[in-house]
């Protein structure tokens, strides 16, 4: 669809949207709106609104306005008001927190009934009351797990099995439905992302420089050598097998690896600030939670390796993206859930 902007509302000075970018946010996240109309001849400062929510402004331009994002907002709209009159509403999605006193540091899990597994990872060495929480369809909140220190990823097996790795010992627990854990293997390093590939090898990131591959009947092996990470890796298989990792440096200047089935590293993508969970989508786009461009949210990286920002948050730590078009969200400190079908999401080329 082709936005116009009708003489009859420029002379009548009526705001007028043409797109926001990114289109897609968390409360805190900020939206550029551009368009038409939005300071008027007296210079009235516009309004702002998602849903019934008024949004504050960094800054505000005839044809450019960058808004907050506030607390509340809901509709899935956006209008701006300038001397009196108001823009039709554009159509965006805000994600609304579904769970929070979390601490999350990797991507949430979820399984093939919507039930939704986030950590409590806590500093480390330090045992927390629940160190892992459920999340059922319908967003009610129920302590899951209490036995371990410093969970920290997740992933769920062929068969349903919740795996989690604790960094403190590097140990990697399976979970069963009924929530008690038993001790599936050790001796990880700095156990962090874990991901399972299509026949059921479970490979995890020790973030001292190993990503290991333990085979279904345990045998392990080192599967690729990387520069270690100051926090934690990231894992996620791309839909044709090969992993993608993410590890934050101490660089603002990141990589995404890509390690073939062979254990082949090459740098994907360069160019991230403390990139952390990723996911991918049918169609083979990555998403990652990270800084870009001095904007922090969910990047979106294509297949050619062109990036931009697909979402406006800050504190994201990881996502979950399901076929039906809703994708979890994880903050440091909590949880969202919005619709959000990323297949076919254009990248909007700037930002600015």
């Amino acid at each position: 669809m082709k936005f116009g902007f009708s003489s009859s509302a420029e002379k009548n000075g009526i705001p007028h949207i043409e797109r926001v970018a990114p289109a897609a946010a968390i409360p805190g996240g900020e939206m550029t709106i551009h368009g038409r109309g939005f300071v008027s001849r007296a210079q009235a400062r516009p309004v702002v609104r998602f849903g019934e929510a008024e949004a504050s402004l960094a800054l505000a331009s005839e044809s450019r306005l960058i808004a907050r994002v506030p607390e509340g907002a809901s509709g899935g709209t956006v209008r701006v008001a300038s001397d009196g009159h108001e823009s039709s509403p554009h159509p965006v999605h805000i994600g609304i927190q579904i769970a929070d006193n979390l601490n999350p540091v990797a991507n949430p899990a979820v399984d093939h009934e919507g039930n939704i597994y986030v950590t409590f990872s806590g500093p480390r060495g330090q045992r927390v009351p629940v160190s892992l929480y459920k999340i059922t369809a319908n967003y009610d909140v129920k302590p899951f797990l209490t036995s371990l220190v410093n969970p920290t990823g997740l992933a769920l097996d062929r068969e349903g099995n919740l795996f989690v790795s604790c960094r403190n010992d590097g140990t990697i627990h399976r979970v069963t439905s009924d929530g008690r854990s038993e001790p599936w293997i050790e001796g990880m390093g700095i156990a962090t992302g874990i991901a399972f590939d299509s026949v059921g090898n479970l490979y995890i990131g020790d973030r001292s420089g190993t990503i290991f591959k333990i085979s279904p009947s345990r045998e392990i092996f080192v599967f690729a050598t990387l520069e270690p990470s100051v926090a934690a890796y990231h894992l996620a298989f791309h839909p044709n097998g090969d992993l993608y990792v993410a590890g934050p440096t101490t660089s603002s200047f990141d990589r995404v690896y890509r390690i073939t089935p062979g254990g082949e590293v090459s740098v994907f993508f360069r160019g991230l600030g403390r990139p952390q969970g990723l996911a991918f989508d049918r169609d083979g786009n990555l998403f990652v939670a990270a800084s870009y461009r001095g904007w922090r949210g969910i990047v979106r990286v294509d297949t050619q390796g062109h990036a931009d920002i697909a979402l406006s948050g800050s504190g994201l730590v990881g996502l979950a993206l399901q076929s039906s078009g809703r994708a979890i969200l994880a903050t440091s400190g909590a949880l969202f859930t919005l619709d959000w079908d990323v297949r076919g999401l254009p990248l909007v080329g700037s930002l600015s």
